[in-house]
């Protein structure tokens, strides 16, 4: 007897669990220190960068996030005037902007992603290395394919 859910029952619960998902993310609570700063969900995924890798040319980031180097250029100084990122040369080439989170910030920026990076932790430990790539790589084909409408 199959324990899985054929094509049909996957797409009605994943159109049931989504909007779910998503009403609850949008309702995370900013933390209190960062409330007043008109955060929104393409900062998470810049600080996700930076809060799991470390500082990092803004170059990089551009490429990690699939925007141009301008428009993180942009974010960067947005943020950086709120007091949340901090931006210095890079040693090795002075031409190079480094871009880290605030020392004292780092705390509150981490409370805000904290409460997602437990929940995928704890949906995605039980899975092996190949079925994270599945899912993952499943998430990312459903969001090109929302775009392309």
């Amino acid at each position: 007897m199959s324990t899985g859910l054929g094509l049909k029952e996957s797409v009605r619960a994943l159109l049931l669990l989504m909007p779910r998902v998503v009403g609850r993310l949008k309702r995370s609570p900013v933390p209190p220190e960062l409330a007043s700063l008109s955060l929104a969900p393409r900062h998470r995924s810049l600080f996700a960068y930076l809060q799991f890798d470390g500082p990092m040319p803004v170059n990089e980031l551009a490429r990690r996030l699939e925007v141009a180097p301008a428009t993180v250029s942009l974010m960067i100084s947005e943020l950086s005037k709120k007091g949340l990122l901090v931006r210095r040369e890079d040693e090795a080439d002075r031409r190079r902007t480094i871009v880290s989170i605030a020392e004292d910030r780092a705390a509150a920026v981490d409370a805000w992603m904290s409460a997602s990076a437990r929940a995928w932790q704890v949906a995605l430990e039980p899975l092996t290395d190949e079925q994270r790539r599945v899912f993952v790589d499943t998430l990312g084909t459903f969001e090109r394919e929302l775009n392309r409408e």
